[in-house]
């Protein structure tokens, strides 16, 4: 695990929510490095949105008249 420099061995030890909160958080950290990885995290949070930006509506349907 690179991200975390940790070798196979230790790896193996660690508890599986452990490890995949490290396997997340490295493939967030891997994304944010470049524009194209900031946009599909922009999206990846978009999709995982429940409620609806109220605030963000009023201000596009105002912008644009309606």
């Amino acid at each position: 695990m690179d991200y975390c420099h940790i070798d196979i061995y230790e790896v193996q030890e660690m508890e599986i929510d452990v490890y995949l909160f490290f396997m997340r958080e490295a493939m967030i950290f891997e994304n944010s490095k470049t524009e194209e990885g900031r946009e599909y995290l922009k999206n990846c949070w978009r999709m995982e949105q429940t409620k609806p930006d109220r605030e963000g509506l009023r201000k596009n349907f105002k912008k644009k008249g309606g």
